[in-house]
């Protein structure tokens, strides 16, 4: 079936990295390719030597591989000094937890370290996570569903912890009931998990329905080994899947003749208070992302984090630490709520922070994903109806919308629109031409985008989208990029003659001027906005 995509999973890895490496690229090649090598457990070990010759390119890693967090404070040290998630070439630290959705619609939801004593978050070490942190996932799982009851679970769920109840010589003090209770709410097709020392996979459980999906779901669980254990037992997954949004819907309730019940409907979670089933998806922190029906502080709105997330030298890299990221909605970094415009299915608009003038506009995707060449078709249609409305409230202004895209040191997907008056942008493209020689960059000239297909998939880019031209215009040359280059151009002398605004630090405005510019573009957009 076309829609099936390849994955490796792969158990601790405990810093044997040439041996890892070498055994992927050898499955890959002879069973390959595989889009991605996910990792669960401990990745890093005491000794790193291994994976220098790696970050100094005189090995290279062939397939994208993405890493969990640390499970104890040893190996918490290994992740401080990680930019952005990577760590080298096409290897990543997705972070603490999230959810990401592939450029196929694979949507895998992560959770890295272990479990805590405290839900004081406070009280948390780098390597534990808690009560909220599973709240958080569970919740990005769900909000991408306005009808709670057509929820389908996820395709996987990555923990280095085992599920508390899976298996009975488990002891509890090996095995989470915080990931219990998040595998029986989220409903994974697989859940992979490592620590134990050992290659575990039962028969399939089946999940009853319940109120988030009429559908009873099947989990399979696999336990991987160690990386070159002596036992020879398994570490190495491979697997073939249909996103489960792509499949239909006889496939998915299909059974087997070997399923068991689910092993954790009849633990008790009553000893962490905020592990109620029923607690409403509103609560806490969590409530931003259902409030934005009515465009006050009380309206209802969904989030759907991830995506697919990211691209970034040359690799593909799904996600930073979702908790941090400014732009998911919901998210601890989403500290800018009252800058939102408008909100969609799956993109919101926000004035721009450090905005060049009070219509300078972001169209940021809801969930997790990295950039626009990451899209499904249903994501870049609704990406698509938001600059249409942009570009006809801007004509109506006598102006036209400038659109640009940079893919390169952002983990976010975020596009930039401003208004250009009509009399000067016949100038934009030269404008871009000169200052692509100014900073040595080579722009490469693309018909008018009509899909996510024409952007590269792999590497960072750039890209302006010319008013009323039928091109744009691209680089992939990220060495020296600046990071300021869309704002350059559109600074320029020639177009809005506004230096001083290059950077956004420069043109932070107070929150209270936020609000009233918020307020006044929303009001003034509402005859465009085809979400009301």
């Amino acid at each position: 079936m076309d829609n099936k995509q390849k994955i490796l999973i792969c158990g601790d890895v405990d810093g044997k990295f040439g041996q890892f490496f070498n055994r992927i690229e050898s499955v890959n090649k002879k069973s390959g390719p595989f889009e991605a090598c996910l990792c669960v457990g401990n990745f890093f070990g005491n000794n790193t030597n291994e994976l220098e010759p790696y970050k100094n390119r005189t090995k290279i890693i062939t397939i994208p591989t993405y890493i969990l967090g640390p499970t104890n404070s040893e190996l918490s040290k290994q992740y401080e000094n990680i930019s952005d998630g990577e760590i080298c070439p096409n290897l990543v630290y997705l972070g603490k937890r999230g959810i990401f959705t592939t450029s196929n619609g694979l949507k895998i939801a992560y959770l890295s370290g272990l479990e805590s004593n405290s839900d004081d978050d406070s009280k948390l070490e780098s390597h534990e996570f808690n009560t909220n942190d599973c709240v958080n996932v569970r919740n990005s799982c769900f909000v991408c569903k306005s009808n709670m009851g057509d929820y389908r679970g996820v395709d996987i769920l990555l923990t280095s912890q085992w599920p508390f109840g899976i298996q009975e010589s488990t002891e509890e003090k090996q095995s989470s009931k915080l990931i219990s209770w998040l595998a029986n709410e989220i409903k994974p097709r697989y859940h992979f998990c490592a620590l134990n020392g050992i290659y575990y996979e039962p028969p399939p459980y089946r999940s009853s329905a319940d109120k988030h999906t009429e559908l009873e779901l099947a989990t399979r669980f696999i336990g991987l080994a160690n990386v070159g254990n002596t036992e020879k037992q398994k570490y190495i997954y491979a697997l073939s899947i249909v996103p489960v949004e792509k499949m239909r819907l006889i496939e998915l309730i299909q059974k087997t003749t070997n399923e068991l019940p689910s092993p954790y409907t009849q633990i008790n979670y009553s000893e962490r208070k905020g592990l109620a089933s029923n607690r409403e998806l509103t609560s806490s922190n969590d409530q931003y992302f259902y409030d934005m029906n009515s465009y006050d502080n009380n309206r209802k709105r969904r989030h759907n984090n991830n995506k697919r997330d990211s691209q970034g030298g040359g690799n593909k890299r799904p996600v930073f630490d979702q908790e941090k990221c400014w732009f998911c909605l919901g998210s601890a970094g989403s500290e800018e709520k009252h800058l939102i415009i408008s909100v969609g299915e799956h993109f919101y608009l926000a004035l721009a922070k450090g905005p060049i003038n009070d219509e300078h506009i972001l169209i940021l995707s809801i969930t997790h994903i990295q950039s626009a060449a990451l899209l499904n078709i249903d994501q870049w249609e609704e990406l698509e109806k938001f600059k249409q409305a942009l570009r006809l409230y801007y004509k109506d202004r006598d102006q036209a919308a400038l659109f640009y895209e940079r893919n390169y040191k952002t983990g976010h997907l975020q596009i930039n629109v401003i208004g250009i008056d009509e009399n000067v942008k016949w100038k934009i493209q030269h404008v871009v031409d000169d200052k692509a020689e100014e900073h040595n960059l080579q722009m490469e000239k693309i018909t008018k985008l009509a899909s996510a297909k024409q952007l590269p998939e792999n590497r960072p880019y750039f890209i302006i989208e010319l008013p009323d031209e039928d091109s744009c215009s691209i680089t992939q040359q990220m060495k020296g990029f600046p990071l300021h280059f869309g704002r350059e151009i559109i600074c320029n002398e020639n177009l809005m003659n506004c230096d001083e605004k290059i950077d956004w630090r420069q043109c932070n405005l107070g929150k209270e001027e936020e609000i009233d510019a918020v307020n006044r573009f929303r009001e003034s957009f509402k005859p465009y906005d085809f979400t009301l």
